[in-house]
């Protein structure tokens, strides 16, 4: 027999306790932020290839792909706040298993994929639980103005982690910032702890197995169509944002260095920092369907701005647009589908979307190496031409998947709230 912890009625305004545990996942994506830029430098620096930059994050993504749904369920049966501290506290061993192999003479390839790949599997605990306990703390008047922060939080890796690892860079090595980030756990524990302590739980029993959890929860995201078909729009989008991510750096250190990277995706990342602060003040209070159309186009229009020419200020510029426009489409998609899903299968059902939705990065990830250092080949360019060619496609595609949701009727009834 398993137990089921919810939370009590009047736990519904809790929004100093949400920006503890916020300010707690902000620290924490500096942190990891730190790692991403130092390690994707690192092995590009060995290998040269954008395949092998590809690889490290594919081999780092998958396994909490892949466990995102099993979390999901553990996330509705027990304390996510101690889901939370486990999947945080615990992801730092794989971290600190690639700085022990370098220092001792440096991590190889395959040692980086081994550490970022444990890191993954105890990190996946996280998102579920910290996607349902923003559910459990706050109203739903609130859900625009949390998912504008949670944006922020997570603008943190692109827009001060760079900037922060390339003047580290400059007078360390990728050592210092695997251990700062290192550190960024044991902050996010505490205040998870804290949190956790103010949250009242009743313990409810529950003879449901866990094959039955996860077909409650697909049958929730099946009920209401809008939110499936919302989920397989962003397995979509996902594929051609995993690209962009993924090729940007290549096609940067191709023609400058770890220094002007890391100003130039700072300087990008502010456009996320401008919209999330106004998502996290002001929210959305309608037209989400159109806002999401919208932002997801403006987006692809970014993305192949990016690819035109190695110029870094026109790069710098359009990268600008595409972080700008992310914030309004993840805030819509979230708000979308968490007013559409009752609060006792939220840990479940985020588990599910996360798993479909992510789907998309998996190909990005195992695919755009090699088709960049493909066109680089092909057409005798150089490894970031043959990247930014990726990249403009995949705009391309974006925009083409965008526009139409604009007219979705089975979206719009969320939004409605209206059965179709």
């Amino acid at each position: 027999m398993n137990k089921k912890v919810e939370k009590l009625p009047d736990e519904k305004k809790n929004f100093p306790k949400f920006l503890l545990l916020w300010a707690g996942e902000f620290i924490s994506s500096i942190g990891g932020g730190l790692t991403s830029f130092g390690l994707g430098v690192y092995v590009f620096q060995q290998t040269g290839s954008a395949a092998g930059m590809a690889l490290v994050t594919l081999l780092g993504f998958l396994p909490n792909l892949f466990l995102s749904v099993p979390a999901g369920v553990l996330a509705d049966r027990y304390d996510r706040r101690i889901l939370m501290m486990l999947g945080d506290g615990l992801s730092a061993f794989g971290i600190i298993y690639i700085l022990v192999c370098m220092m001792n003479g440096g991590a190889e390839l395959w040692q980086i994929c081994v550490g970022v790949t444990i890191s993954s599997i105890f990190s996946s605990l996280l998102e579920p639980a910290y996607r349902a306990t923003i559910t459990d703390l706050l109203t739903k008047d609130q859900f625009s103005k949390a998912s504008g922060l949670v944006g922020l939080a997570g603008s943190a890796r692109y827009l001060i982690s760079p900037l922060l690892a390339g003047i580290l860079l400059k007078i360390s090595d990728v050592k210092l910032l695997l251990i700062i980030d290192i550190s960024t756990f044991v902050i996010t524990v505490i205040a998870t702890a804290v949190v956790k302590k103010g949250i009242k739980a009743k313990v409810e029993e529950t003879t449901e197995t866990f094959k039955q959890s996860l077909k409650t929860g697909w049958k929730a995201i099946k009920k209401r169509r809008g939110v499936l078909e919302l989920v397989v729009i962003s397995s979509v989008i996902t594929l051609f944002m995993g690209i962009f991510q993924i090729l940007a750096e290549p096609m940067v250190l191709s023609f400058s260095d770890s220094m002007v990277l890391g100003i130039a995706e700072t300087v990008c990342a502010s456009g996320m920092l401008v919209t999330s602060i106004f998502l996290g003040t002001r929210g959305l209070k309608k037209n989400f369907t159109k806002i999401l159309s919208i932002s997801l186009a403006v987006s692809g229009l970014g993305i192949i701005g990016f690819g035109v020419i190695e110029n870094i200020y026109i790069i710098t510029a359009f990268g600008f647009l595409f972080f700008a426009a992310l914030p309004f489409a993840n805030n819509c998609l979230d708000y979308l589908v968490r007013t559409n899903i009752p609060d006792k299968l939220q840990g479940r059902v985020w588990g599910l979307i996360s798993f479909i939705s992510q789907l998309g990065y998996v190909v990005a990830y195992a695919v755009s190496g090699v088709v960049a250092d493909g066109f680089s080949k092909a057409f005798d360019v150089s490894v970031g031409r043959g990247a930014a060619i990726t990249v403009m496609i995949a705009g391309t595609i974006l925009i083409l998947v965008a526009l139409p949701i604009m007219k979705n009727r089975k979206i719009k009834a969320l939004e409605e709230r209206k059965e179709l």
